[in-house]
């Protein structure tokens, strides 16, 4: 039992990203069904929303010939996973005023698969 609580302790000090790395197969299943309409992930193809091909570790707003609203192209951000968890929970939040129609993806688990999936398109 001790043994136990010790190793929930450390877990709960390591950064969320360091032990809540999600698995880009089933990630790639929710990206599917719940992003395709607007997104893909083939280098250079936007649709309604941006190519999300390279998204992990690229700067927010900077996808070439996409048309960004002035909330994103204005945001600072750099998409790395923990700030895509944060945008997807709840986008509006994180970027006000940004164009996306998704209200946020709730489910932690789906969230963690999709941005392994995401992490894995380079």
């Amino acid at each position: 039992m001790h043994r136990m609580m010790m190793i929930v302790v450390a877990m709960a000090a390591l950064p969320a990203a360091a032990w809540a790395a999600g698995d880009a197969e089933a990630g790639k299943t929710a990206f599917t069904r719940r992003c395709t309409v607007c997104h893909s992930v083939a280098e250079g193809q936007n649709k309604v929303g941006p190519s999300l091909h390279g998204v992990v570790g690229r700067p927010s707003g900077q996808v070439a010939n996409f048309n960004y609203s002035p909330a994103m192209k204005n945001a600072g951000k750099t998409w790395d996973e923990a700030t895509l968890d944060t945008y997807l929970t709840d986008p509006k939040a994180l970027v006000p005023g940004n164009r996306m129609i998704l209200a946020g993806i709730k489910d932690e688990a789906e969230r963690q698969n999709i941005i392994a999936y995401l992490a894995t398109q380079k």
